[in-house]
């Protein structure tokens, strides 16, 4: 028996319920697939920089250093008893601060640049003339990110028991490259190796030093050293970070200063400027 023709009318119904079954199988998308295509679109367009860590993250640490307090505005009643320069190696201050202070100028990394102008470290750098040699340019970089350049002599001698004259000699001489160089009148100084005498006072006063610098702390490349008193930070401390460029084996710098920032987060501390607590 022959089977019927189906009408025209049936069929061009069947024709489009199958198309339109088909279109609906084309364009549904299994969920994964579809989120997995969204965050395609999220991706950066070609040539497009990766987003920068956040600085403290950059440079080592865990969290960001607070902000330091506000300093005292008067001047330190021991700096201001006598003309002869107060010797320090810690501020009486109920800041939870520490200082930070570099000597000689011997590594110029300008990575150190970088990290003193992310983290906005109060650094001060105490410079000996023939130990920056033809590094002076590295340092008006630190000076423009905020870095204090301070006397540390022109030729690093161990000045106690030296006369007056070559005393003065180192130290007058580079105040005076530190001013024809940058501009700064430096008034805190530090002696090579911490050694000075009664005559180096008397020196450093007619040079216009207001403070002599020492360190109560400084760091090795393992961990903090400390030349008396309690083996822990505490507010106040006055910190020295060394540098050596001819010990390519130890810690640079800035592995240096970061491993001390983290003893300095660990004590709840944080980094002041040294020159506003010594007016």
């Amino acid at each position: 028996m022959r089977a019927r023709p189906w009408p025209r009318r049936t069929a061009a119904a069947l024709l489009a319920a199958v198309l339109l079954l088909l279109a609906g199988c084309a364009s549904s998308v299994d969920p994964i697939e579809r989120l997995g295509r969204k965050a395609a679109q999220r991706v950066r367009p070609a040539g497009q920089a990766a987003p920068t860590p956040r600085p403290y993250r950059r440079w080592g640490l865990a969290a960001p250093l607070p902000a330091p307090p506000r300093p005292p505005a008067r001047p330190s009643p021991r700096a201001a008893a006598s003309a002869t320069p107060a010797v320090i190696d810690h501020v009486d201050t109920p800041d939870r601060v520490v200082f930070l202070t570099y000597d000689d100028g011997a590594e110029r990394d300008p990575r150190f640049v970088d990290m003193v102008r992310e983290l906005r470290l109060p650094v001060s750098m105490f410079l000996t003339d023939s130990v920056v040699g033809p590094g002076y340019g590295h340092f008006a970089r630190l000076l423009s990110v905020g870095a204090a350049l301070e006397n540390h002599t022109l030729e690093h001698p161990a000045l106690r028991g030296l006369p007056y004259a070559g005393q003065r000699a180192e130290i007058c001489g580079q105040r005076d490259k530190l001013h024809a160089r940058f501009g700064v009148r430096s008034r805190l100084f530090r002696p090579p190796y911490g050694s000075y005498d009664t005559t180096t006072l008397r020196a450093a006063a007619d040079c216009g030093v207001s403070t002599v610098v020492l360190w109560r702390a400084s760091m090795t490349e393992t961990r903090l050293r400390f030349t008396h008193g309690r083996r822990s930070l505490r507010p106040g401390d006055i910190l020295l970070v060394t540098s050596d460029d001819d010990d390519l084996d130890g810690p640079t710098l800035r592995e240096r200063t970061t491993a001390l920032l983290r003893d300095v987060e660990a004590e709840g501390l944080t980094v002041g400027r040294l020159q506003d607590y010594l007016r």
